[in-house]
């Protein structure tokens, strides 16, 4: 049992350790763009499903909190928070409409919109995006896997 436990911890090391090289300076290039935006007065707009929306939830918090350090609160919203938004949106349209209707009201050219799905396939998230860009709004898109 000990065995399998440390060799998890080590293929998770592992995995880290390849996407950091692979993925390093395209990190970069996201944070700096989202440094800028902030600087400028810009929010975040996170969304995903399942652990994706509890992701967004947890890196929101950490804007309008802190994270290291003290410093002044960051404007970032999770879409996946507001459970009589997401029941509305849900039951008045459809569920794949509960991001893109959340990014019309919020969002504002310029901001960044981070859609965040294990599989990048889920039609809700893909809507928000599409809705996201279509606003103008800086998209990132954080997926696992072959990311949809």
């Amino acid at each position: 049992m000990k065995a399998r436990a440390i060799n998890a911890f080590e293929d998770s090391a592992e995995v880290k350790r390849t996407f950091a090289r692979e993925h390093a300076d395209r990190i970069v290039l996201v944070a700096q763009v989202m440094a800028r935006a902030l600087r400028e007065g810009r929010k975040l707009l996170l969304f995903g499903n399942g652990g994706s929306a509890t992701d967004a939830s947890h890196l929101a918090a950490e804007f309008v909190g802190r994270y290291h350090r003290d410093r002044r609160p960051l404007p970032a919203l999770a879409l996946g928070t507001d459970l009589a938004a997401l029941t509305c949106i849900a039951n008045d349209y459809d569920y794949t409409e509960i991001f893109a209707r959340q990014i019309n009201a919020h969002g504002q050219k310029g901001d960044i919109a981070i859609a965040i799905s294990t599989s990048g396939n889920s039609p809700n998230v893909l809507k928000g995006a599409a809705a996201a860009r279509a606003g103008g709004l800086v998209t990132v898109g954080w997926t696992g896997g072959t990311g949809g």
